[in-house]
């Protein structure tokens, strides 16, 4: 046992003891306490029985007198008190009896008294009625037999025996009852001094015990030291393993980043230098040169999409969306991707529903998590998109901080393939990580859709076992409000506008300046530009006859949105059609475009901007 320990326990000994103590002197105290209390009883009872019996001797020698009384002076008054007497006699006997009920001695006593007693009431009666009946001197006949004065002397030897008897019991228990009070008061003095010495002890163990206690206390606080220096030890460890997996991540992002950037670089120069030379020759067949460099272009911008996927900061469009009806309008769409090896089936669920995401971009997550489980079976295999309402409870969103609790709309996208280990569900939504051959994926798509839903506000969740396939669920916050499905409606592509029409493109960065103001000179428009807010407000004062303000958002002094609330305040009913190649700032919060803003992200085709400036112009 530890040393420290020791004290404690005998503390403990200690109170136990006295706790039974005390009880144990409880205990005897009620006992003595009730025994006292018989003995009061028994005395009291003893008085009772002295009285009834003086009460009965009196009634007998009362009724005597009133017998001689009447004898002398023949008066009726003297029969009265007589009559009375030997009426009680008989009931005094009887409660005397009750009384002695438990004292064969008494109750014999009480017997002869009762004999004796109606003898002597039998004289008296026939001395009575002789007298009445004239019979004087044969009544004093009978009187002077001393039949009666022999009775009363019995009567009265007899009380006296019971009061004797009486006595001697009244001695014997108040003898018991002071015995008992003895015993009492020596109990709870004996009592009380072992309580206080038992207390004494106790205390002394208290003291003992502190300072034991005041020394493991400090061993206590020693150890915390000692442990919470650990503890500053080992978060500095994961710290700086934090930043050197941090470190990793960011060389493998910025890895692939170079690499396939460097690859559609390559194609564009490559491609640019070639239709130079060729016309320098006066060659003009340049067409799979630029169809090279378009495609490289729409790569790159590919890429950027799916890096802002990943950062969560793409531009969303969320809307209220059922996604069992998107997912039926993508049957088509997943049977032609997947190919005819891959059997496709759609479950959904009945009383659905409704959330509000971006469906395009939702559409894109679906496909992407498809595409990965057809290239997980390799010889063809089942693939099923399920939906279902769920409630993610408080347990579930402690054991994941990004979920908040609640009711989503779960979108599984289900297939029969290799399934994958543990530690590549571990890091299946890195950046640039694939299990695929080199040339066979970017590593780019399941980080894309990780940071949709994310953006989104919502969660995902890989299951996944060796040979049993893959399940990624995705959960979507549901909506409350009204579910309003939207139809796009497909209209007239203007590419083209008129040279009334006057754009003010406003731009920083030159190069790409000129081109904006290249490509909407090509489509037709007047175009006078900008390199910042404050140029471009100068040209807004000047010029009554400017439409559309074509404004960057990021730019030195003054952004976008505040160079596009200050011209709308100049110059109401002005259009703003914003750009930029990077989403968090004034125009766009959490990813989500404000209300009513237009937007068209970087980089963009001609084809692409003449659609987008017709269509804020004529909105």
């Amino acid at each position: 046992m530890p040393t420290g320990s020791k004290p404690l326990v005998i503390l403990f000994g200690s109170v136990v003891a006295t706790t039974v103590l005390a009880a144990l002197i409880a205990v005897a105290t009620l006992w003595l306490g009730d025994r006292a209390q018989s003995d009061d009883d028994w005395v009291r009872h003893t008085l009772l029985v002295r009285n009834q019996t003086v009460r009965a001797n009196a009634l007998i020698r009362r009724a005597e007198s009133s017998q001689r009384g009447y004898l002398i002076t023949g008066s009726e008054d003297y029969l009265k008190p007589f009559g009375a007497s030997v009426a009680d006699f008989g009931p005094a006997l009887d409660g005397l009896a009750k009384l002695t009920a438990d004292n064969p001695k008494e109750l014999a006593s009480i017997a002869r008294l009762r004999k004796l007693g109606a003898e002597k009431i039998a004289e008296m009666r026939a001395t009575i009625d002789k007298q009445k009946a004239g019979q004087t001197a044969a009544a004093f006949a009978v009187v002077n037999t001393n039949v009666g004065m022999k009775l009363m002397d019995d009567i009265r030897s007899t009380a006296l025996g019971m009061l004797a008897e009486e006595e001697r019991l009244l001695k014997e228990r108040q003898a018991s009852a002071d015995r008992f009070g003895h015993l009492l008061q020596i109990g709870s003095a004996a009592g009380v001094i072992a309580i206080f010495a038992v207390g004494l002890l106790v205390l002394l163990m208290i003291r003992r015990s502190f300072r034991v206690l005041g020394r493991a206390h400090d061993q206590l606080v020693a150890t915390n030291h000692e442990l919470v220096e650990q503890i500053h030890q080992r978060e500095e460890a994961e710290s700086r393993l934090r930043q050197v997996q941090k470190m990793e991540a960011i060389g493998q992002l910025t890895g692939g980043i170079a690499h396939d950037f460097n690859n559609m670089l390559g194609v564009i120069s490559a491609s640019l230098q070639l239709m130079q030379r060729r016309i320098e020759r006066k060659e003009y067949t340049i067409d799979r040169f630029m169809d090279a460099a378009t495609k490289a272009v729409e790569r790159a911008a590919a890429l950027t999409h799916r890096l802002l996927a990943f950062a969560r900061q793409q531009p969303l469009s969320p809307q209220p969306l059922d996604a069992n009806r998107m997912i039926a309008n993508m049957s088509d769409l997943l049977r032609s991707t997947l190919g005819e090896q891959v059997r496709i089936e759609a479950v959904s669920a009945a009383g659905l529903w409704s959330t509000k995401v971006d469906s395009h971009q939702l559409e894109n997550a679906i496909l992407n998590v498809a595409i990965n489980g057809r290239d997980a079976m390799k010889e063809g295999g089942k693939l099923t998109v399920e939906t279902a309402n769920a409630y993610l409870d408080e347990s579930y969103a402690r054991q994941h901080t990004e979920v908040a609790a609640g009711q989503h709309v779960m979108i599984a996208v289900t297939d029969t393939g290799t399934g994958m280990p543990p530690d590549v569900i571990a890091r299946a939504f890195d950046p640039f990580f694939t299990t695929k051959p080199t040339g066979a994926g970017t590593g780019l798509g399941l980080s894309q859709v990780f940071g949709f839903v994310k953006q989104s506000k919502g969660h995902i969740k890989i299951y996944s076992e060796i040979g049993s396939g893959t399940a990624v669920k995705i959960y979507l916050p549901r909506f409350q409000g009204e579910s309003e499905e939207t139809t796009e409606t497909e209209t007239a592509r203007v590419r083209s506008g008129s040279f009334t029409e006057v754009i003010l493109v406003v731009e920083d960065e030159p190069l790409m300046r000129r081109l904006a103001v290249d490509a909407l000179r090509e489509l037709g428009y007047t175009v006078c530009e900008a390199e910042s807010a404050a140029n471009a407000l100068k040209i807004v004062d000047e010029r009554s006859d400017i439409v559309l303000l074509f404004t960057d958002v990021v730019m030195p002094d003054m952004n976008g949105k505040k160079l596009a609330d200050e011209a709308l305040r100049r110059r109401p009913g002005l259009k703003v059609l914003f750009t930029t190649g990077y989403t968090p700032n004034a125009v766009v919060h959490g990813g989500v475009l404000d209300a009513g803003a237009q937007f068209i992200t970087k980089p963009f085709t001609v084809e692409q901007l003449g659609d987008k400036v017709r269509g804020v112009l004529e909105n």
